[in-house]
């Protein structure tokens, strides 16, 4: 099943009397369970890929389909349904909150989905447990090391049980040791069949996945298949 299908998908921005095209015509199909990275130069569109991916923008034309249904032209609360109930999202700079504990960060989607408070305090335990932060739930974030502030992020990225999570650079802002720790992480939510999309400038992290997507002025300049993903 395909989990993305993106068909001649265009995204042009307004700046004051001119139009900007970040993305020009792409055609992108990921399926279920894929692990896949996308890389290229700065300026070459992978952010705004990222966030029509995410459901955080929408194409100025063409069309989106995640899992089968058309999000192309939803509106924003529609969008914003579809974010929390379908996607996960791991950021390069955590995105924690500073006031909350590990326990509470995580539990922050299922608090704005409205799970019952001893439901969601038990799957936040279940997901810090899966991360190695079992030993660390009443820490706050300035109490933790990049790495298991990152392990955090990618608990709280899996309470909605999505159907696809988007990793933007998340390593970009680790030592090697932490890196590969979270990276370690990632390819086992793969092993365990969920689907990953990665933004990154390495190619050690994109030679893990299974393809790589590489962009260019808004295209696709080439796909590559990768013997070790």
């Amino acid at each position: 099943m395909a989990i993305v299908s993106i068909e001649n998908v265009h995204k042009t921005y307004r700046l004051g009397e001119r139009d900007l095209s970040v993305l020009r015509g792409l055609n992108l199909t990921i399926q279920e369970g894929e692990y896949i990275a996308i890389m290229g130069p700065s300026g070459s569109g992978k952010s705004t890929l990222l966030n029509v991916l995410g459901c955080l923008d929408r194409p100025t034309c063409g069309r989106y389909l995640l899992a089968g249904r058309d999000v192309s032209a939803l509106d924003d609360d529609q969008l914003s349904a579809i974010r929390g109930s379908r996607i996960g999202f791991i950021f390069q700079s955590y995105n924690l909150i500073a006031q909350l504990n590990v326990i509470e960060n995580i539990e922050v989607p299922m608090y704005y989905g409205r799970v019952p408070a001893r439901k969601s305090a038990a799957r936040a335990r279940e997901l810090a447990r899966m991360v190695g932060l079992a030993e660390r739930l009443t820490h706050r974030p300035f109490e933790l090391s990049g790495g298991e502030q990152q392990r955090v992020a990618i608990a709280r990225a899996l309470t909605n049980d999505p159907v696809m999570i988007l990793a933007d650079e998340p390593t970009g802002n680790l030592d090697s040791e932490s890196g590969a720790e979270i990276m370690e992480i990632l390819d086992e939510l793969h092993r365990r069949g969920r689907t990953l999309i990665v933004v990154t400038h390495d190619p050690k992290i994109a030679a893990r996945t299974q393809r790589t997507i590489h962009l260019l002025d808004g295209q696709i300049e080439r796909e590559e298949i990768n013997r070790h993903g």
